[in-house]
């Protein structure tokens, strides 16, 4: 018996102010690019130079403005944290992309949710085993609306910020980063061929935690978006 080959849904963004969709190839992670998240995380931001996880394009849940989205609690979990971050999209397509080159490779920006299985990539972390079972899950990277970067509000400056249940629990700018975007860009560029629709989450700041059925997450970067979701 013949079967139909499955075609796969590409995973797509809504571009804010209009119908445009912005297809999704890679998702790029940063690792603790924030020195104070890094040091809640047991680690010496001092020390560390950038590295980098995955997530799957099919990851992507869109979070339409002014809207709340419904994410499932995740199978095998019983500590899902929530994770802020600015992301980057990359419009134009490149290798070993000098740090002063670097902006001329970014569409966009939109705001974005590291959802983490915390207590398996801990277990994985200690084992030195890859995270992708922490990481790597269905759903686990809510985003806003994209906006270009000639609409986007200076990024240097930003703040970035997450809400659970209306209260405040991470709060930072853009600029605490430890590694700036065209930094990012250029050393993600050193070991992949970056190519338009590639999505880079650039770090979280502190203050990450627990969320459970019910919680409504709330977060954004100003100048760029916002996103809710309420876990289900």
């Amino acid at each position: 018996m013949a079967y139909a080959i499955p075609q796969p849904t590409p995973a797509a963004v809504p571009v804010q102010g209009g119908d445009a969709l912005f297809p999704v190839r890679r998702i790029y992670c940063v690792g603790r690019n924030y020195a104070a998240h890094a040091r809640e995380m047991g680690s010496d931001p001092t020390r560390e130079p950038p590295f980098f996880f995955c997530k799957p394009a099919d990851a992507v849940v869109p979070a339409h403005a002014g809207r709340i989205v419904d994410l499932p609690y995740p199978l095998a979990t019983s500590n899902l944290h929530y994770e802020v971050e600015l992301v980057v999209a990359i419009g134009r397509g490149g290798v070993n992309i000098p740090v002063d080159e670097a902006a001329a490779h970014v569409w966009g920006y939109g705001a974005g949710l590291d959802m983490t299985r915390r207590d398996l990539q801990f277990a994985l972390r200690d084992k030195g085993r890859p995270w992708e079972l922490g990481k790597a899950f269905d759903r686990s990277a809510p985003i806003s609306p994209l906006v270009a970067v000639a609409a986007a509000g200076p990024m240097d400056r930003a703040p970035i910020w997450l809400k659970v249940n209306g209260q405040l629990r991470q709060s930072a700018q853009v600029a605490d980063m430890i590694w700036s975007v065209p930094e990012i860009i250029a050393n993600l560029s050193t070991y992949f061929r970056l190519e338009p629709g590639d999505l880079i989450f650039t770090g979280t700041p502190e203050g990450v935690g627990p969320v459970v059925a019910g919680d409504v997450i709330e977060a954004g970067v100003d100048g760029v978006g916002s996103l809710s979701v309420r876990i289900v």
